[in-house]
């Protein structure tokens, strides 16, 4: 009997083209930014030229109109080449609410100039200090008065606010108690971040453990225009979630590019690395950590390729995409572990930009969405157990 043919990678191209950029912000380049708490803004400045931050913004408002499988491979070389992604990725999985809710006055006003990179849309204001994951549980309100909303609240945990030129923000527009579900009553804006700088938006910058820029925010009686509320009045909770699925799946591929990354400079250092006559990947001890995390990221691979191929089908894909977001992350994290291991002392040392890697690798595990969450997911709509929260 013959044999299935294997279809062969569709976007070869675009990975090839993006490990080029890549090798243009080379080690020295990322720990220098990371040194300094900086933004990355030559390497974002880059992609945004090459025409990938608009890989999935239509043609017909100057992007490159690509499927989401092409965004995660653009992601995945990031990471796969050393670099992180985290500084610009938003740009890709917020792009979702506006193209399938956004009017079209929005998307004529914002997606060409997205697309050109004279805006940038990376903030995504949506977690808060006292509700954490339980979004509808949220705060922060926006009330109408004739053509504005006028925004009071506090978001946490909201990413390149500094910079960014646009947010997209939830807010609560009818109080709780006022709806039948706790799910209504949740409106999505985009908000011009530059004109409320200073008129009812304060941003403070959050010190973490891996450069990535993120911020607190306050709104202090600021005013967003009516014409900048996406979709219908208390619908926004429904976009948002529209666009959850393609976070995580984006995400996922972020954490295979890390696996793959910390696996090959592990291989290549225990092929490298002699001590007592031999190289210490001869040892099974070095060795065998290594293949399993290879087989970890492998498989989380393939369980991502399905959620993509479901999402790009317009399939239900939130099964795979939190699963696949989790396996990602703990096959990275288990490449992180053989690879600071097999590099013993000189994993710690700044210069081989393993410890920087395993610092960012750790984040995904928690954000944007903790394994817990997931699991809880699993257990409730995939094997149908009782809610567990």
């Amino acid at each position: 009997m013959d044999q299935p043919l294997i279809a062969a990678d569709p976007h070869a191209e675009i990975r090839e083209e993006v490990a080029k950029l890549c090798a243009r912000f080379p080690g020295e380049y990322w720990r220098k930014v990371d040194r300094e708490r900086a933004y990355p803004t030559e390497f974002v400045q880059a992609l945004t030229e090459a025409g990938y931050l608009g890989a999935l913004i239509p043609e017909e408002y100057g992007g490159a109109g690509l499927p989401l499988s092409a965004a995660a491979a653009i992601l995945e070389e990031i990471h796969r080449s050393g670099g992180n992604a985290g500084a610009c990725h938003a740009q890709m999985y917020i792009m979702g609410t506006i193209l399938r809710h956004g009017s079209p006055e929005q998307k004529a006003k914002y997606l060409p100039k997205i697309a050109s990179g004279e805006l940038r849309l990376q903030a995504f204001g949506v977690t808060e200090p006292t509700s954490g994951t339980d979004t509808t549980a949220l705060r922060t309100v926006a009330k109408r008065e004739g053509d504005n909303y006028i925004v009071n609240g506090q978001k946490i945990w909201t990413s390149r606010a500094e910079h960014s030129d646009l947010m997209l923000l939830l807010a609560r527009t009818t109080p709780r108690d006022q709806v039948a579900k706790k799910t209504e009553g949740l409106s999505t804006f985009i908000v011009d971040m530059k004109a409320a700088l200073g008129n009812g938006l304060t941003i403070r910058p959050i010190r973490t453990m891996m450069n990535h820029n993120t911020t607190e925010v306050f709104f202090d009686n600021m005013v967003v225009p009516a014409a900048n509320l996406v979709g219908q009045e208390g619908k926004g909770f429904r976009y948002i979630l529209d666009g959850m699925n393609a976070e995580r799946l984006l995400i996922s591929s972020e954490s295979i590019g890390d696996a793959k990354w910390f696996i090959r400079k592990a291989v290549d250092y225990s092929k490298e690395r002699v001590l007592f006559g031999r190289p210490i990947g001869q040892n099974q001890g070095v060795q065998f950590p290594i293949a399993r995390a290879y087989a970890q990221m492998r498989a989380a691979e393939a369980l991502l390729k399905t959620g993509l191929e479901k999402f790009e089908a317009g399939l239900p894909c939130g099964e795979e995409a939190n699963m696949s977001k989790m396996l990602a992350a703990e096959a990275a994290w288990a490449a992180a572990e053989a690879c600071i291991q097999t590099h013993g002392g000189f994993g710690f040392a700044e210069e081989y930009d393993v410890e920087r890697k395993y610092r960012e690798a750790r984040l995904y595990q928690v954000a944007p969405i903790s394994t817990n969450l997931v699991l809880s997911y699993i257990g409730e709509h995939v094997l149908g157990m009782p809610r567990s929260y």
